[in-house]
């Protein structure tokens, strides 16, 4: 049965839940693995692989929503919430900048008391200071928390956000989306239907956006699938998703420790069951951050494209504990060592003139000679 899925997925055939399903309960790792290459090689014939270079600035960990899941946020009522200042926020995208990246993720906790002009003045202070630069800002919880701050329809608020320089949306805060699954480890929370319409109406007006899935807490399989489906019935209606990115739960330091944390197997499973079944988003990005880069060069194998960001600083991840620091010339090396060539992108995936990607190398290696240490920091 496996064997008659796996032609039907590389024949370019539409996959059903049952047949995601059907894979995700097999372990015929090395099957499902070299298929999800082959619709990869397929879908992306060309002969490089790519990577972006930019940075995750979270602008606050304050948040009003309690995530079981989350060793980041801190109430409002704690001693060690914080809000980045404007100097703190332009010193970090200038370095960004410095270093040849063309954008930045611009995600915070859901702060109960900025006004959505805080953040139209924000985008725009970013706009005009750092023009070149891409804002991949705000997650669905926070635009959907936007709206009951402000008592605005979502329309009104992406809206705005677009206007004052919002370039386009992560697909952050999605964990699984099944509300059975959410009710069980976040509470005040943006829930399925509301997390896809915050993107259904980014997509309408224009925007692209990211995908995610953060999988091996208390879903099944089956919830699994329900999310990929969510997923792809979206992008058909809308095909607003430029790329998908999953991850396994990292439990340390959370309220939900208890839970043994997934390896590599299941990672490299789940991703490679995704590129089969997500036959309509083009990219799939490996997940390094939380894999480590040998797990993240073989993710180029199991269905993913694209090596993802070097990602200058990282802080949501580092607070569970798990901190991978790779170079620009580790991540290269990764995508030349399987033969193909090491291409720079930006969020839209387009490539980066070669003389902007030998600026980002050359920068990247003089960060790391001044100071001894990758250029990803915390």
């Amino acid at each position: 049965m496996i064997e008659r899925i796996l032609d039907k997925a590389c024949a370019g055939e539409r996959l059903s839940v049952e047949d995601g399903l059907a894979l995700l309960q097999h372990h015929q790792l090395p099957a499902i693995g070299a298929a999800a290459d082959r619709v990869t090689r397929r879908m992306h014939p060309e002969s490089f692989r790519t990577y972006n270079v930019d940075r995750n600035i979270n602008y606050t960990n304050v948040c009003t929503a309690v995530c079981d899941f989350c060793a980041f946020y801190r109430s409002p009522h704690s001693s060690e919430g914080y809000v980045l200042s404007q100097d703190e926020l332009y010193q970090k995208v200038a370095e960004t900048v410095e270093l040849g990246g063309n954008q930045i993720l611009l995600q915070g906790g859901l702060h109960p008391k900025f006004k959505l002009d805080w953040y139209e003045q924000l985008l725009s202070g970013l706009r005009q200071n750092f023009p070149s630069i891409n804002i991949h800002g705000f997650s669905p919880p926070e635009i959907y928390h936007f709206t009951k701050v402000n008592k605005l329809t979502l329309r009104e608020v992406l809206e705005r956000l677009k206007a004052a320089g919002l370039g386009s949306l992560p697909g952050g805060g999605a964990e699984i989306l099944v509300d059975r699954v959410r009710s069980k480890i976040t509470r005040g929370k943006v829930m399925t239907d509301d997390w896809l319409e915050v993107m259904r109406v980014w997509h309408q007006l224009g925007g692209i956006s990211s995908a995610t899935m953060m999988f091996g807490h208390v879903e099944t399989l089956r919830e699994r699938m329900e999310h990929l489906q969510r997923l792809r019935d979206l992008q058909d209606e809308t095909g607003g998703f430029t790329a998908f990115i999953c991850w396994t739960f990292q439990p340390e330091h959370t309220a939900m420790s208890d839970i043994a944390p997934r390896g590599a197997y299941d990672y490299l499973h789940t991703q490679a069951v995704a590129r089969l079944f997500l036959d309509n988003i083009p990219n799939i990005q490996s997940s390094w951050v939380t894999q480590g880069l040998k797990v993240g060069q073989l993710a180029l194998l199991y269905g993913a494209n694209d090596m993802g960001s070097l990602m200058i600083e990282e802080n949501v991840v580092a607070e569970a504990g798990t901190v991978h620091f790779l170079t620009l010339d580790q991540i290269r090396n990764a995508i030349s060592e399987l033969g193909f060539q090491p291409r720079q992108r930006d969020v839209f995936y387009n490539l980066v003139p070669p003389e902007l990607e030998e600026k980002a190398i050359r920068a990247s290696r003089l960060k790391e000679r001044s100071t001894g240490l990758p250029v990803l920091s915390t």
